[in-house]
């Protein structure tokens, strides 16, 4: 038995539910319980945002799955979804003090999934959304957002995206290179790599070309998604056509969240000088750090935890949430996004700034503090307009 499937054993779970009131003593019980309880109960019934004040909804997120893209272990069910999301309400826990409570879905239907959790969110401050194919993520996070008066958050489009920002601002003052200016490829064109793309030209980027598993996607292709169609008009701007090796000629970033081992030492090399490499597909990356080091990367950063530049979204949901809730947020906007990533970025201070590190540890407990700051400041403004 491996140490992982021991300790679950041992575990039975990553979460448990604890109480904060005393319901030992009658007294204790007339409070908690009936019939004291009456008193919050009608409060919330002539204002239900009350709820809020009056019960633990201010710190809850419901962590939503069907099951269908768990890890890189595909449609297991939700059943087989659970330990992740177990795992992922830990990790709100341990970085950002939210409570989370998964809630592992039998249903495959866009519409019949966001009904569930729109009917279900009056419990909830928050909604992550996790682990979901796509389109149908895509299609689930946009009806919630109709359905919801509460922060709606895709971690695998929009965590992914922010820490990858947040990586690539710190690898930009390192090498010295111009958002507005650097040429950049994504390698994958699913939830994350649209999401980055998304998230870079609102932060200002200009230059910036995504490549799918048939190759570069161009202005005049037609694409399965809307959402890619969109995309396409605003991407490859200098009209590239081919594949992978042909739109790397030149560019100063790659951003890779597609599939492992696609990228060569050559294709490297075809870069620009102190070209930047992000391969994080997991857990094999598109190319091996030292291979692209060797080939005359600058900065290479992947998701593992044993290779320097660690691009892990463990840096971005806590803390994202824990501002969103403490800023009673109605949703989570690209500009709390891109403050997020900002705030993670700022954390590598310039007598630290090096090659190996771009972007603090997903593990510094500084992180997931400096993100709510932030994106609660973020939201005040967007709602203050």
């Amino acid at each position: 038995m491996s140490k992982a499937m021991e300790m679950h054993e041992k575990w039975r779970g990553k979460i448990e539910i604890s109480v904060r009131a005393g319901v030992t003593t009658p007294e204790e019980l007339a409070i908690a319980y009936t019939p004291g309880v009456a008193e919050p109960c009608l409060e919330i019934e002539k204002n239900p945002h009350r709820s809020f004040d009056l019960t633990r909804r201010w710190n809850t997120v419901a962590v939503v799955t069907d099951g269908t893209a768990v890890l890189g272990l595909g449609d297991i069910g939700p059943e087989a979804a659970m330990p992740v999301m177990e795992g992922k309400c830990a990790l709100f826990k341990a970085f950002g003090g939210v409570d989370a409570i998964p809630l592992c879905i039998r249903s495959k239907d866009s519409e019949e999934i966001a009904r569930t959790v729109a009917l279900l969110a009056g419990s909830f401050g928050g909604i992550n959304l996790e682990d979901i194919a796509a389109p149908r993520c895509f299609e689930i996070e946009a009806r919630l957002k109709e359905l919801c008066d509460i922060p709606i958050f895709h971690d695998d489009q929009h965590g992914t995206a922010v820490v990858t920002l947040a990586g690539l601002i710190g690898a930009l003052r390192f090498t010295g290179k111009d958002k507005h200016t650097a040429k950049v490829l994504i390698s994958g064109a699913g939830a994350a790599g649209c999401a980055i793309a998304e998230l870079l030209f609102a932060d200002g980027f200009e230059d910036i070309t995504i490549a799918n598993s048939r190759g570069l996607i161009t202005r005049d292709g037609q694409y399965s998604s809307d959402r890619l169609n969109a995309l396409a008009q605003k991407t490859n701007k200098r009209n590239v056509a081919g594949g992978l090796a042909e739109g790397m000629v030149g560019v100063d970033v790659f951003i890779g969240v597609s599939a492992p081992g696609i990228v060569t030492a050559d294709m490297v090399k075809s870069m620009a000088e102190n070209a930047i490499v992000f391969a994080c597909a997991n857990p094999t990356p598109e190319i091996m750090p030292d291979i692209a080091k060797t080939a005359g990367a600058a900065v290479v950063a992947t998701g593992r935890s044993d290779f320097a530049n660690q691009i892990n979204n463990v840096a971005a949901f806590p803390g994202i949430f824990r501002g969103a809730l403490d800023a009673r947020a109605k949703d989570i906007t690209q500009d709390m996004n891109i403050a997020a990533a900002y705030a993670i970025a700022s954390l590598v201070k310039d007598e630290e700034l090096c090659a190996d590190y771009v972007i603090p540890s997903s593990l510094d407990m500084r992180v997931g503090k400096v993100v709510a700051e932030a994106v609660e400041k973020a939201w005040k403004k967007v709602d203050s307009n």
